[in-house]
């Protein structure tokens, strides 16, 4: 989140990434899931994608929040927040597996392959904020 005349203005590259990365995610599956899968591996595998892409969404609403704010508070919120976030997940997964019979297979495997994906994304995403922080302190000094 970045200040213009004490206006916030958003970085909007990191759910641009998200979204393309769910969109091709998506397009790679479709052919091989719609040719070879049923409609409850379909089902499990895009209840996955969705709950990897909120807990990602999450995450971005935590860094842009607190990014601005102390050390402190930056630590409380994204990895509190993480661990939040986690625990929101698991008790969405046994939901879904317990309660709506979703299949267990593929669930975790699109909701596992999605989180690597977007947690690599997250990290860079925090370490492109932190370069343009130092860039930006380094300038007002020199």
């Amino acid at each position: 989140m970045q200040k213009e005349n004490n206006i916030t203005k958003f970085d909007y590259s990191f759910p641009r990434q998200v979204v393309i990365v769910f969109v091709v995610g998506a397009a790679l599956a479709a052919y091989p899931l719609f040719a070879h899968g049923s409609a409850d591996v379909i089902r499990a595998v895009a209840a996955g994608a969705l709950l990897s892409l909120v807990n990602v969404l999450a995450g971005y609403a935590a860094i842009e929040y607190s990014f601005d704010k102390s050390y402190t508070t930056f630590l409380k919120a994204v990895l509190g927040g993480m661990g939040v976030r986690l625990l929101l997940m698991l008790g969405c997964f046994v939901v879904m597996i317990e309660v709506l019979q979703v299949r267990v297979v593929p669930l975790v495997a699109s909701l596992f392959g999605f989180y690597l994906i977007y947690l690599i994304l997250e990290v860079m995403f925090i370490q492109k904020k932190m370069n343009k922080r130092v860039e930006s302190s380094q300038s007002y000094k020199g």
